[in-house]
């Protein structure tokens, strides 16, 4: 938490100080409109009609002229710097108006910002200096998608070098973290196997992508995608960064520490992300703004419930869930910020989106921290694992789907059995279920296994001291017995049929009785598995030709 308000304390600096020199200018504060077709040449400047009420419209199409309703500034700030956020347009011109008359005209167009591009997505034009004072300033906005995505501030130069200078520094610094955050938990998530540090590796990879197309660093490689381009790529990226987040959040926990209900919620609003940057990103008008409530209502909804899923694991024991409260701690500090406090125009011009960036990079490191911390205590984990080897060796003796001992177990504790009770012989029932394949084929394979899973159950209950339950494999259960003649095991394997074959199986005992067939081999306390295996089986053989549902003893025992 300490860190957290040290988080706090210096967004809150940031902020004061990006603010103290700017002055900010929104439409009819103090901007006045006009629009114009765009065929309207630039020489008409002096001939526009200007309104200082309402809100452009039409203008998608035309031009948007925005004046700056100040009729003088003062002389001090002749060194003035007009800074725009990059949006969607075709062509932005800025004309200084001198006392004297004179104008100064600069233009930017889409795909070719010059030398006025600024990180932290800023297009910056300088007025000249001149012997007379300014006077004015006018934007001229052609094809512009909405007026709703511009922010648009003036700043003396001296403060607009400071302002780029750490908008620089801050996000070189956090494009640096979260490449090293990409690689370093992709890296873990190659190691380690965990499914969700792959996630927050696609995050943080997606993050650092859009930091460096939204803050304009990557025009450094790539002019020509500045304006329009750049824009739509970002909007697209800012959706995608937040379903991956979503999604390594989803696959963090497993089933002992969240509901599946919960992890399909959440992946749920990491799916509907997609489509909706999609459609936002495509659009060059005011519908990229008509979902507006909605995007803000999947954030909040994927937020809140990724909160309480957090919560819910970590009260269930997650150590996962510790690592990823604290890194979105930070995150979720910094979007308190820009929800109180109206930093659209400030913040080194970068506005809400710098300081996501920033608190990105230090969430992705706090993840890899936290995580290497817990790799610290593998060896630990080791040894315990070691210590439980014997109870491996256990579950590699049981039959996956129903618990019971499989042939491997079972041989080796009937070993055990008979040398327990060396005095008595040995007997082995052989069970099959009678026309399985039926089932799985009326039924299904799930259901199938259900039945097993019952019969299996049953059966169980026919273990003792002297009795041994197990599997061999698909439809074939055995039962080990010592100690018992072979009229005892002909009356114990006659009690296990009716029983097994009374077992209620739900919707399939609706349709048909499930029965079983079961094969009877006696031997000495000598006698192998494989022995008594063969003699059973013999059986088997016989109580299926005999009709199924009935036990059966070895052909030279029968008569």
């Amino acid at each position: 938490m300490t860190f957290v308000r040290l988080i706090l304390a210096v967004l809150m600096a940031f902020v004061a100080v990006a603010a103290a020199d700017a002055r900010t200018l929104r439409i009819g504060a103090p901007l006045c409109h006009a629009v114009t077709p765009d065929a309207t040449p630039d020489t008409a400047l002096d001939r526009l009609a200007f309104t200082c009420t309402g809100l452009p419209s039409g203008y998608q199409g035309g031009s948007l002229w925005l004046r700056d309703g100040v009729t003088r500034l003062p002389d001090d700030q002749s060194g003035l710097v007009v800074l725009v956020h990059q949006t969607r347009f075709d062509r932005l011109t800025a004309f200084f108006t001198y006392a004297d008359g004179a104008v100064v005209r600069q233009s930017v167009r889409r795909g070719d910002f010059g030398d006025h591009w600024r990180v932290g997505a800023q297009i910056a034009f300088d007025a000249p200096v001149e012997d007379a004072a300014l006077t004015g300033i006018v934007l001229r906005f052609d094809h512009l998608a909405s007026h709703e995505a511009l922010r648009l501030r003036t700043m003396p130069v001296g403060a607009a070098a400071q302002d780029v200078s750490i908008a620089s520094a801050l996000v070189g610094a956090s494009l640096v973290l979260l490449l090293l955050g990409t690689l370093y938990n992709l890296c873990l998530a190659i190691a380690i196997r965990r499914q969700y540090l792959a996630w927050h590796a696609l995050w943080a990879c997606c993050t650092m992508v859009w930091g460096a197309v939204w803050s304009q660093t990557v025009l450094l490689v790539l002019p020509g995608i500045a304006g329009t381009i750049s824009s739509q790529v970002g909007n697209f990226l800012s959706s995608a960064s937040v379903a991956a987040a979503s999604m390594s959040a989803a696959t963090a926990f497993g089933a002992a520490y969240l509901p599946r209900a919960l992890r399909l919620l959440i992946a749920g609003f990491a799916a509907a992300m997609i489509p909706l940057g999609l459609q936002e990103s495509l659009a060059l008008d005011a519908s990229m703004y008509a979902h507006d409530g909605l995007h803000t209502f999947l954030i909040i909804a994927d937020l809140a419930t990724i909160t309480f899923s957090i919560a819910w694991a970590w009260r269930a024991g997650s150590a996962e869930a510790r690592d990823l409260a604290g890194a979105w701690s930070v995150p979720m500090a910094t979007l308190a910020v820009v929800t109180l406090i109206d930093i659209d125009n400030n913040l080194f011009g970068g506005g809400p989106q710098i300081a996501v960036l920033f608190a990105s990079a230090f969430q992705t490191i706090w993840l890899s921290i936290a995580t290497t911390r817990r790799l610290a205590h593998l060896r630990v984990e080791r040894d315990a694992a070691r210590a439980a080897q014997t109870e491996l060796g256990e579950l590699a003796s049981r039959d996956p789907l129903t618990g019971l001992l499989n042939r491997r177990g079972f041989v080796g504790r009937a070993r055990t059995l008979l040398a327990e009770n060396s005095r008595g012989g040995s007997g082995l029932l052989l069970i099959d279920v009678d026309h399985f394949k039926a089932v799985n084929d009326l039924f299904g394979h799930e259901t199938g296994d259900e039945v097993l899973v019952r019969l299996a159950r049953r059966l169980q209950r026919w273990e003792g001291p002297r009795r041994l339950a197990g599997r061999l494999g698909g439809e074939e259960f055995l039962l080990g017995t010592t100690g018992l003649s072979l009229v005892e095991l002909g009356e114990l394997a006659e009690r296990v049929r009716k029983d097994l074959s009374n077992c209620d199986h739900g919707a399939v005992s609706v349709q048909r009785r499930v029965t079983v067939s079961i094969g009877v081999a006696e031997g000495g306390p000598d006698a192998s598995f494989e022995e008594l295996y063969g003699r059973a089986d013999a059986a088997l053989y016989e109580a299926k030709r005999g009709g199924r549902d009935q036990v059966a003893f070895p052909a030279a025992l029968a008569g």
